[in-house]
């Protein structure tokens, strides 16, 4: 059997072919050859392959600058008396937020509540009413002294 697949099989063919002709034909004639070619293609596994991946490390120095910046914070008291809300600015480098509270002032004032008012009035009434008063005399009595001791420039 021959392979249809195989180019030399199918020149062989047409060559015995034109010769076949060229035998039934007395008159001289000029063969001419002519090849064709027909192709196709088919999938053929021929092997597989396998693809894995492998991580290695390897140290490299390297030399760069590196920018670091921190905050520093620091509470400053002032304990001043404002009369509105202050703005935050900028001095230098530094960014001022101000902090303020509100705060209930009390304050210790004498506040004259009312007054208290004493008149001195003067009525004058009637009243009738019987009482036991008591009251002391003196009595001075005086005896008479014996006539014959009295003394004649004393009488009377």
């Amino acid at each position: 059997m021959s392979d249809p697949a195989d180019p030399t099989d199918s020149r062989k063919q047409k060559e015995e072919q034109s010769q076949s002709l060229a035998e039934s034909t007395e008159t001289p004639t000029v063969q001419l050859l002519a090849e064709d070619l027909s192709v196709t293609k088919e999938k053929r596994e021929t092997g597989r392959v396998r693809i894995s991946t492998h991580t290695r490390e390897r140290e490299v120095l390297i030399d760069e600058n590196l920018a670091r910046e921190r905050v520093e914070i620091e509470t400053v008291p002032v304990g001043r008396k404002v009369d509105a809300m202050p703005e935050v600015r900028q001095e230098g480098d530094a960014t001022i937020v101000p902090v303020v509270e509100e705060v209930l002032v009390v304050e210790r004032q004498l506040m004259l509540k009312e007054e208290i008012h004493i008149k001195r009035v003067r009525d004058t009434e009637r009243h009738q009413e019987k009482v036991a008063l008591r009251h002391q005399e003196a009595v001075v009595t005086r005896s008479q002294p014996d006539s014959s001791k009295a003394d004649p420039k004393s009488t009377g």
